[in-house]
């Protein structure tokens, strides 16, 4: 446990110290809440079901955060620690395996979850953002959401030869579904055959399991969603398993 408490920290200094991962995560979404709410406001119309567009889009950008840490910071690090020889020497050490993954997922977790909480308190002060949710479903579905995310990026990490290939990956697979999942472009702007398509995104799943609860909906209206995404983690986590490379 010693050895786990002072390896999440080291990893949680190597995290704030990457200036893209930290920007990204803990920044950006801020700068799109401040860019878009300048713009829209916050006030309630009917485009968005009787909400602000402020409000719609906060849980659309964590789905946001959850996606770019999943999918670019834990597929690029790992796969740059293996290529780097540090994940062999990571090994060496009396550490068991499960416990240096363990340091990875929950550094990138508590950072996913303070890059969403300075957005909530920032679109609160500024936007008077409201909620109508229940807090420990909302906290549920988030962690859900970004253990199927963080699965996906140790696929993606595990199958890669190099770093180089695994970030190309992930930016193939994050920038589509950045744009079609309806978490930086309203779901409602979308073609109808394009929403048809993003039935297919396991982000879009994640942003409307977010935006859902946010607003109040039962977790029974959103099995569908909690089922993709259970899906995902559980596949993820098995090929995981099956192709992990630690050199």
């Amino acid at each position: 446990m010693r050895g786990l408490r002072k390896l999440t920290w080291v990893e949680a200094k190597l995290f704030l110290r990457e200036p893209a991962a930290a920007f990204f995560t803990l920044l950006f979404p801020l700068v799109m809440l401040f860019i878009f709410g300048s713009i829209y406001g916050n006030e309630p119309t009917d485009y968005f079901d009787g909400h602000g567009a402020v409000d719609v889009s906060v849980p659309a950008y964590i789905a946001m955060i959850i996606a770019t840490v999943g999918l670019l910071s834990i597929t690029i690090n790992i796969a740059v620690y293996r290529e780097n020889g540090v994940l062999r020497r990571y090994r060496a050490t009396p550490l068991r395996p499960q416990a240096i993954l363990a340091a990875s997922v929950l550094v990138n977790l508590v950072m996913t979850f303070l890059g969403g909480l300075l957005l909530i308190l920032a679109a609160r002060a500024v936007y008077g953002l409201h909620f109508e949710g229940n807090a420990v479903g909302v906290l549920l579905a988030f962690l859900l959401s970004a253990l199927s995310f963080f699965a996906l990026g140790f696929v993606i990490a595990s199958v890669s030869p190099t770093a180089r290939v695994a970030q190309v990956l992930g930016m193939v697979l994050f920038y589509p579904m950045l744009f079609l999942s309806g978490a930086t472009i309203p779901w409602q702007e979308l073609p109808e055959w394009l929403r048809r398509f993003s039935e297919f995104l396991p982000l879009t799943h994640v942003v409307t399991l977010l935006q859902g609860l946010w607003f109040g909906e039962p977790f029974g209206d959103h099995l569908k969603e909690v089922a993709v995404l259970l899906g995902v983690l559980v596949v993820g986590v098995l090929i995981t398993v099956e192709t992990f490379r630690w050199e």
